[in-house]
């Protein structure tokens, strides 16, 4: 079953329990999906385009929430925080930070990187391995440190 049929099964349950988190999330994915569908680019809405759309929703779902916050409208930042809750729900499980932290050590190795210089090399190989798995924030604070130190 794809994600856009998953999608609307689990819209359609949450319609009938009244669930206007789910609702709002669900409605919000749905639509980036038809809108990857019909934007011209002839890609195909494949299974890593679809991660990359999720984490897309739930970046924007952070930021608006940050700026919230920032702002003093703490109702609006719990409206984004409920939306990425539900959006979350479809992606792969995240990597804690000392799964990646190993991981990204072997990728160092493996890339002969020595010191922070060698980030770009680094990050490459760590986004096409750790696609979905980790936020980029993440990849490149523990790359970073990790070149480092």
């Amino acid at each position: 079953m794809n994600l856009e049929t998953k999608i609307k099964q689990d819209l359609t349950e949450a319609m009938k329990a009244h669930d206007e988190a789910a609702k709002r999330g669900l409605r919000a994915v749905l639509a980036a999906i038809q809108l990857a569908k019909t934007d011209g680019s002839g890609d195909a809405v494949d299974g890593d385009r679809e991660i990359k759309l999720l984490q897309r929703l739930v970046k924007q779902r952070r930021e608006s929430a940050e700026i919230y916050e920032k702002g003093n409208r703490p109702e609006l930042a719990a409206v984004e925080l409920e939306e990425i809750a539900v959006i979350e729900k479809y992606l792969p499980q995240q990597m804690s930070e000392a799964e990646l932290e190993a991981a990204l050590r072997d990728i160092i190795a493996q890339t002969g990187a020595t010191s922070a210089r060698d980030m770009g090399k680094v990050m490459g190989a760590a986004n096409k391995a750790f696609a979905g798995k980790a936020e980029g924030k993440m990849i490149a604070a523990v790359t970073k440190r990790l070149l480092e130190g």
